[in-house]
């Protein structure tokens, strides 16, 4: 049997060139020392199956030494995942992007580092190697993962401070830190993290406003408290529990639906590129996902446009071959669907920028993207639901 040194190795290889000290806190930190005996792996964008290290060891050793995402936990621990179904709320994510956010957060030996999200302890254990278990404090919001992330940490030799609680209000008592190391996706960045931070922090974190694409971002702390930074490049993870979006709402019977109909092709908005989501999503403060289902009348294609805040205000676009025109089925008074096809052509207008020309701005009252300089930020909704600005 290969053994982990070497599976670690070859993996390693595998997600070559890495920064030599991300490559080494990777073989000094044994991933499969911080994955559970029973978990969900997905190779090849399969659906996630269930790897179980006493029936089929040659399997679970393959996937803890792939770059993939190793499931650890569905419904917030309700949900057995031997029944690999349900929404996963928590894992060990896939070493490549693990190892493209520390090499963002560029940690240097006695650096203070506040980690959001403990999860396994893998990346805490990595980050110990990296500064100093002593430098390191990791915040989970689950009792249950933080006991075992605490096991699977003692177990590997690291004892970093841990912590149980809401990871969005930091922990100032162990501050300031010179970087912040954020392992759940955010819609928006706490302002604690800022001002818990020294002037010249480094925050890293995956950026998922929910319009379909998510985000790595990096921002820098400044003198005045502000942080601001860009998006170099895109990640997906699993929200943060507090901002998580509201469930929608499916109308019961007797509720007014809006039948609506629209000229442009569904698709122009399900498959825009990252640039166009980011800045849709910015612009309406909406959430879109699409799905490809046939229905009893052939091919189609949704894609779905919600307020995350707001379960009574969606809509649906759908896309059906042969068309002029196409269905928007809307619920609630908001026009969502209109607001979403503006703003695209508002992108459309700037000429079509890439993610990489966005940034973002924290302040103490709020957050702003730009487009390629802080000076000129994108309009916002309104109250109303409208876009606003220029």
């Amino acid at each position: 049997m290969i053994s982990a040194r070497d599976r670690a190795e070859a993996l390693i290889q595998e997600l070559s060139p890495l920064d030599r000290r991300v490559a080494d806190a990777m073989r000094a930190v044994p991933r499969h020392l911080f994955v559970p005996p029973v978990a969900l792996a997905s190779f090849d964008g399969e659906d996630a199956r269930v790897i179980d290290r006493e029936a089929d060891p040659r399997d679970w050793w393959d996937a803890v030494y792939s770059d993939i995402p190793i499931i650890t936990q569905l419904d917030d621990g309700t949900t057995d995942l031997r029944t690999a179904s349900g929404t996963s709320t928590s894992s060990c994510s896939a070493p490549g992007i693990v190892a493209r956010f520390l090499e963002l957060l560029d940690p240097e030996p006695g650096t203070r580092v506040l980690e959001i999200g403990t999860g396994t302890g893998w990346t805490a254990a990595l980050l110990s190697h990296l500064v100093g278990a002593a430098n390191v404090t990791s915040i989970e919001v689950d009792p249950v993962v933080a006991e075992r992330a605490a096991k699977n940490l003692s177990e590997a030799g690291f004892q970093p401070h841990l912590i149980v609680g809401d990871g969005a209000q930091g922990c100032a008592s162990r501050g300031p830190f010179d970087r912040v190391h954020v392992t759940c996706g955010i819609r928006t960045v706490p302002y604690a993290w800022i001002s818990q931070s020294r002037p010249g922090a480094v925050l890293v974190a995956p950026y998922s406003p929910g319009f379909q694409s998510d985000f790595q971002l990096r921002l820098v702390v400044t003198p005045t408290g502000v942080a601001q930074g860009r998006l170099p490049g895109l990640a997906s993870y699993m929200l943060m529990r507090s901002q998580r979006a509201v469930p929608g709402r499916q109308p019961d019977e007797t509720e007014n639906k809006h039948h609506l109909t629209t000229r442009i092709d569904p698709r122009t908005i399900a498959c825009a590129p990252a640039g166009a989501d980011l800045a849709i999503g910015a612009m309406t403060g909406l959430t879109a996902h699409g799905s490809d289902e046939p229905d009893e009348d052939g091919e189609r294609h949704r894609i779905w446009v919600s307020d995350p805040h707001d379960p009574d205000s969606w809509a649906v676009a759908i896309w059906r071959p042969d068309s002029e025109e196409y269905e928007v089925v809307q619920i609630g008074d908001r026009p969502v669907w209109e607001e979403v096809t503006d703003a695209y052509f508002r992108w459309v207008d700037w000429g079509e920028p890439d993610y990489d020309r966005f940034g973002m701005t924290i302040e103490p009252d709020g957050q702003r993207i730009w487009l390629d300089r802080p000076e000129n930020p994108l309009p916002g909704p309104s109250p109303t639901g409208c876009l606003s600005g220029n």
